[in-house]
């Protein structure tokens, strides 16, 4: 496993990555992509931070697993390439989009154009054995994406986190709500937004009027 990561990211993470926990992760990563059906791609494990520069950075929105269906995972979290069809949680960010800011629903789930503008879509296990969610879960990836979390929060100010459902919304605890602020609602999937606990939190909208009260271009969603 290659730790491919925008320049600008590596004196923040450094440490990491001589870490005893991450020598472990990368060495149970590459037998698992030697032995099984894993994904994103592995030129593709780290796309968040290769899209999203430290320096550029304005927003973060929490995942938890890459998609585990074929073809799905592209690095980025809720995110898939080009052709593949949407799953159901993008499904509805993009519907949430349409009914927030009245932009019209995208052929394209590819949210590269995101991260270029500064959101870093980030999972918090970066890789997944196929069909099988939570495979890689407890395996050192939760360590490493806590350290990129606390380092934007102490290093950063002004950035705006995104938590969507139970298990983002436990990162907070990492985050100086001082510095930063934080939207928090249900998660997209169907679960959860069919419940009500999705639609209308208009975080989009608000981000953008976060960023834009800070002198910050908002972002093209």
């Amino acid at each position: 496993m290659d730790v491919n990561i925008h320049q600008s990211w590596k004196t923040h993470l450094q440490d990491e990555f001589s870490k005893p926990y991450f020598t472990e992760l990368v060495n149970f990563v590459r037998l698992e992509y030697r032995t099984h059906q894993c994904f994103p791609p592995e030129k593709e494990i780290f796309a968040a931070f290769e899209h999203c520069s430290f320096d550029k950075l304005k927003v973060v929105i929490i995942g938890q697993d890459p998609y585990h269906g074929i073809n799905q995972a592209n690095g980025l979290c809720f995110s898939v390439h080009d052709v593949v069809k949407h799953p159901p949680s993008l499904i509805n960010i993009f519907k949430e989009i349409e009914q927030d800011i009245k932009k019209a629903y995208p052929k394209s789930g590819d949210l590269t154009h995101w991260a270029a503008q500064g959101v870093l879509l980030l999972n918090t296990t970066l890789t997944v054995r196929a069909h099988q969610a939570g495979s890689h879960q407890n395996k050192g990836w939760e360590t490493f994406t806590d350290a990129v979390i606390t380092s934007i929060s102490k290093k950063k100010e002004g950035i705006v986190f995104l938590l969507w459902g139970g298990f983002a919304k436990k990162k907070i605890k990492l985050i100086d709500t001082k510095k930063h602020h934080v939207l928090t609602s249900g998660h997209p999937s169907p679960l959860s937004a069919n419940r009500g606990y999705w639609f209308g939190n208009k975080h989009f909208s608000k981000t953008n009027y976060l960023l834009e009260t800070n002198g910050l271009e908002p972002v093209e969603w």
